[in-house]
Parts: structure tokens; C-alpha cells; sequence
């Protein structure tokens, strides 16, 4: 017979298991959320997600936990196990250049952009694919949209098609909060949200949903979804050609206002489902 244990394994969820030691050696070292948040240089409120596998941790807040708790390099080793379970292979450069962006620019053609997902929401397009770790995926997911929280946090353009917006992908409850999230978003001086509408003429995102990231230092890169995998592109032909395809769909694409008008309709036309 199998003996049951308490101890978490770092094998079935590298993520758990980085919270969980978290929680297990800052209560050895008596310290509080509050206290462990300023010895680290985050927030009490980062502590409580990263202990709950709630947020995927950062690699300076896994070196910050290390010179706090004086455990060498032991989080900063975990945090690479916790990277390579949550994002796969391909995506860990396009993330590492998310964070550091100083502009997005993204169009989505099937759903609503991952940065500005609900938890619900998220987890319902990601369930579609039938993964293994659905849990890490959604807390991956909802991680990148920690960039906001940043002092100098990037300017974020998103071009969604309306059929992102009409289509139900899950409950009329789940979408109505995934449309509140979005109309919340645009509210901020650097987002903008504008919507293609059914109607449009053709225009280059009806090949494919990408994305544009500008650097204040570096050179600007192109993400192009794909199928099993999307890839980052470097090149600078190509970063240009995305960029004047952008400014295509942005032409052809409403109004901001007019977008926020747009989705109210659709909201409230799922309050009454």
C-alpha cells in the first residue's frame, strides 16, 4: 500500500512546489507576508500569489528571495524548473521580451488578447487544447499581465476582430466579465482597444494574429502565432513588414470610442442571455 505524504513534489508541479517552499521557509525564519515582501523588494500581495501558485515568479524576485532568506542560489534554481513547466521552449524569449517592451502592439483575430484575459476566460480557451497542466498555464498566462503593475509599465495597443468579441467561447457569465475586463482596460491613457468589424475590407491580420514589441534600447522583434507554435522574428524585413501591416488593420479597424461602443452592445446583449 502506497504511504500518502504531505511533502510536495517539484516534478508534478515545479510551480506548487516554488510556493510551497516559499511558505515553509520564510514561517522558519518567523517572517511575515508584509516582512518577506520588503526584504524581497516586492509587495505583500506578490507573496501571497507566488505561495498560492498564483503568479509565476520572476527570475529577480527568485534571486531577491535567495539574498533574503540567505538560501544561496536555491530559488533561482527552482525558478528555471518553473519556467521550463509553465511556458514551453519556444515562448521563453518572446516572454523575456515582453517584459522589457516599452510598446505592444498586438492584433488577435479568435479571442481576446492574453494580456488582457480573466482568469475564467483564460482557462476556458486554454482547457480547449486538453493540456496536462491547465492550472499552470492559466497562472502563466495571467502572469505576463503583471507588466501593468510596472512603474514604467509599456504602451499597449490592441486590434481585436469583432468575431473575438461576438463569438460565445464560453458562459454568457464568464464573457460578460471578459468584456468588462476589456472595457476596463481601455480606460487607461496607455491602452488603446480597437475592434475590426465583421464588415471591413480585407486587410493583412486575415493571414494570422501577431504581435509588435519596440524596445527603448534594442531592436524591435515581430511574434507570428502559429499552429503548434508561434516564433519571435529578429529580422528586420520582417519586423518592417509587420509593422506597416499594423498600421493596415489599424486603418481599417473602429475608433477607439466607437470600439468601447461595440462592446457595450455585445455586453449587454449577454446580460440578457
Amino acid at each position: 500500500m502506497p504511504v500518502e505524504t504531505d511533502v510536495p513534489d517539484p516534478l508534478s508541479s515545479p510551480l506548487t512546489f516554488f510556493g510551497e517552499e516559499l511558505c515553509r521557509l520564510r514561517n522558519e525564519a518567523k517572517l511575515s507576508q508584509a516582512r518577506m515582501a520588503r526584504q524581497a523588494r516586492t509587495t505583500q500581495a506578490m507573496i501571497s500569489y507566488v505561495e498560492n501558485a498564483k503568479r509565476v515568479p520572476s527570475e529577480d524576485l527568485a534571486k531577491d528571495l535567495d539574498l533574503a532568506l540567505g538560501t544561496g542560489d536555491y530559488f533561482a534554481r527552482l525558478f528555471t524548473l518553473v519556467v521550463k513547466f509553465v511556458y514551453p521552449g519556444w515562448f521563453r524569449s518572446y516572454i523575456d521580451f515582453e517584459c522589457e517592451a516599452s510598446a505592444i502592439s498586438a492584433y488577435q483575430s479568435h479571442f481576446i488578447p492574453g494580456l488582457l484575459q480573466t482568469e475564467d476566460y483564460a482557462r476556458a480557451i486554454l482547457a480547449g487544447g486538453r493540456p496536462n497542466n491547465l492550472d499552470g498555464l492559466v497562472t502563466a498566462r495571467l502572469s505576463r499581465q503583471d507588466i501593468f503593475d510596472r512603474a514604467d509599465r509599456p504602451l499597449t495597443w490592441f486590434i481585436v476582430d469583432e468575431y473575438a468579441i461576438s463569438r460565445m467561447l464560453t458562459t454568457p457569465t464568464v464573457m460578460r466579465a471578459q468584456l468588462d475586463r476589456v472595457l476596463d482596460a481601455q480606460d487607461h491613457p496607455k491602452t488603446i482597444i480597437q475592434v475590426v468589424p465583421h464588415d471591413a475590407p480585407p486587410h493583412p491580420g486575415m493571414s494570422g494574429s501577431f504581435v509588435n514589441l519596440n524596445f527603448d534600447v534594442g531592436a524591435d522583434v515581430v511574434h507570428i502565432d502559429g499552429f503548434l507554435q508561434g516564433r519571435t522574428a529578429l529580422d528586420p524585413d520582417e519586423v518592417s513588414v509587420a509593422a506597416h501591416a499594423y498600421d493596415l488593420i489599424r486603418a481599417v479597424a473602429l475608433s477607439p470610442q466607437t470600439s468601447a461602443d461595440l462592446i457595450w452592445r455585445r455586453r449587454k446583449e449577454l446580460a440578457r442571455a
